[in-house]
């Protein structure tokens, strides 16, 4: 997930999609823990989304989101 279509969502939409991730990485834990899978790259790129959204909410929350595009 690009940063830049993340940007144009919504709080709301931010919110759900981070709920989502999470929910998405907690199975994959769960099913790693189990030995169904050994998808790590999976694990990662669902952390790393995760931060961006949550980076992306709380530059909204301070106002220091930029709406420029080049």
């Amino acid at each position: 997930m690009k940063a830049d279509k993340v940007r144009d969502l919504t709080d709301v939409e931010l919110k759900h999609q981070e709920q989502d991730l999470s929910d998405q990485l907690f199975k994959l834990k769960f099913q790693m823990n189990m030995g169904q899978t050994g998808s790590l790259k999976k694990i990662r790129g669902l952390r790393r989304d995760i931060a961006r959204v949550k980076t992306i909410l709380r530059e909204q929350q301070l106002g220091i989101r930029t709406t420029e595009k080049k």
